[in-house]
């Protein structure tokens, strides 16, 4: 049983996705290949759990969800990675999105700080190290899963040049 976690849009930092044509059936391959490419990596303090994802309580009670890899990184508790493989037709649909969901009290702090407008003014309020922190675990997390997306395409006999390999939000990862 995978636990369950509600993410929000507005939570949501950076993404990446892409669908690979003819690749149906092989999201386990790459959850399976993302994360030992990462292991290979030696990369510290990021950890993996499957989880169910809804995009809201209320839609987690009607049966709303959809099953992603998350990653999460010790040094780094408000941002977790989402990684997500489903069959969309005779195709694969693979995404991935960065969330930052502060704390309880960093959000408490951040809503009296900021008058209200942002829950999350700590959390983005990162020094230079965790800004390098940050970007070094989401951009290994993609290079790694862009691997297997390669090891997966070139199995199939498809041309790997295709991949846009360029996130779209706060990170711009390549």
């Amino acid at each position: 049983m995978f636990g369950k976690v509600t993410l929000k849009d507005e939570k949501i930092i950076d993404r990446w996705s892409m669908i690979v044509e003819n690749a149906q059936g092989l999201a386990e391959q790459i959850y399976t290949d993302t994360e030992a490419n990462v292991k290979e990596m030696k990369a510290p303090g990021i950890s993996f759990e499957r989880v169910q994802v809804r995009p809201s309580w209320l839609k987690g009670l009607l049966g709303n969800e959809r099953s992603y890899m998350m990653v999460t990184n010790d040094a780094l508790g408000d941002y977790r990675m989402f990684i997500g493989a489903r069959d969309y037709g005779d195709a694969l649909d693979i995404q991935w999105y960065m969330t930052c969901e502060p704390g309880f009290f960093s959000k408490k702090l951040s809503n009296v700080l900021t008058s209200g407008a942002s829950d999350k003014a700590l959390s983005l309020n990162l020094d230079i190290f965790l800004q390098q922190d940050l970007s070094a675990y989401a951009t290994v997390v993609h290079h790694c899963m862009l691997k297997a997306i390669e090891k997966m395409m070139t199995g199939k006999g498809q041309d790997t040049s295709q991949i846009d390999r360029k996130s779209k939000g706060f990170l711009g990862i390549s």
